[in-house]
């Protein structure tokens, strides 16, 4: 039992971090052939980078890994080692494959159009970030700083990000002296961050759980450890058997739905499981009551 468990841990981490290079892959590719080629100054650490880049020729990667150390220390006491394990893989695979990519394009992709440039590199670049978080991944820079505020407060990762990006979008007009550029960039920043919470199925909203299971235990033990979330047992009867048998009850958000079902597969693989979308969950670990 312990050694299959190992291994479903071990299946289920692959398949974070394949998710996680594959949504690197993305976001590299649609940054450096349609958006830094066009001299277009995105948010996050990558548009700090792109300032840094332009302003004195010092390649993306290489400010991207220096800014990062900093934020990655930050990292480590606020989300954890293992938040920790996930961002230095990102870091350093997102810092090679934007070396990679800004060595093979050196023109912009599609040339003489650098709106639908625009377009189609922040589709790419929010699809492949939303594939990052899904893997429970980060690529650092100021998706650290959006993971600390979804930890605290119930707010979705790609809005959190904006308010970064404002300010590092602004700052490039002293470098650039263009306002078409910073519309672009803004442009840029709002498909992305759509993308990007439409690839996380929405962040805010949450989910209600009824799990049926004779080791209930075992479950709600793991719900409360590995989430950090609440669960109530309640008392039922099953009719067909007339037997009794314990229900729980969990409320929890819709990105936490992938690790639930894991937890309960691992334990219990004859579980019966109801999951329903519910709005308006008020109370400690989501909104505030509203009076």
């Amino acid at each position: 039992m312990i050694k299959k468990l190992k291994l479903q841990t071990l299946y289920y981490s692959f398949q974070d971090y394949f998710l996680i290079l594959f949504g690197l892959l993305l976001y590299s590719f649609g940054w450096t052939g349609f958006i830094l080629s066009n001299e277009i100054v995105t948010g996050g650490v990558t548009g700090i980078c792109a300032l840094i880049f332009f302003a004195t020729g010092i390649p993306v990667s290489i400010s991207y890994i220096v800014i990062n150390v900093v934020l990655l220390a930050i990292a480590f006491k606020i989300l954890g080692g293992k938040f920790l394990v996930k961002t230095i893989f990102g870091v350093i695979a997102l810092s090679l494959l934007l070396s990679l990519f800004q060595w093979i394009f050196k023109e912009p992709l599609l040339k003489g159009q650098p709106f639908m440039s625009i377009v189609i590199g922040a589709s790419l670049c929010g699809a492949g970030l939303g594939l990052v978080f899904s893997g429970n991944g980060s690529t650092g820079g100021t998706d650290i700083i959006a993971a600390i505020v979804n930890k605290y407060k119930h707010i979705s990762i790609g809005r959190a990000m904006i308010f970064c990006d404002f300010i590092i979008i602004g700052s490039s007009y002293f470098l650039f002296h263009s306002i078409d550029k910073i519309v672009f960039a803004f442009v840029e920043m709002f498909i992305c961050n759509y993308m990007l919470d439409l690839v996380l199925n929405g962040n805010r909203q949450s989910v209600q759980f009824l799990i049926f299971s004779q080791k209930y235990p075992e479950i709600a033990d793991r719900i409360n450890k590995d989430l950090d979330r609440g669960c109530t047992i309640l008392d039922g009867m099953g009719w067909y058997s007339k037997k009794p048998m314990k229900v729980i009850v969990l409320i929890a958000k819709k990105s936490e739905s992938i690790s639930i079902f894991r937890i309960v597969k691992s334990i219990d693989r004859q579980a019966f499981i109801s999951q329903s979308t519910v709005r308006g969950v008020y109370g400690e670990g989501f909104d505030e009551i509203k009076a």
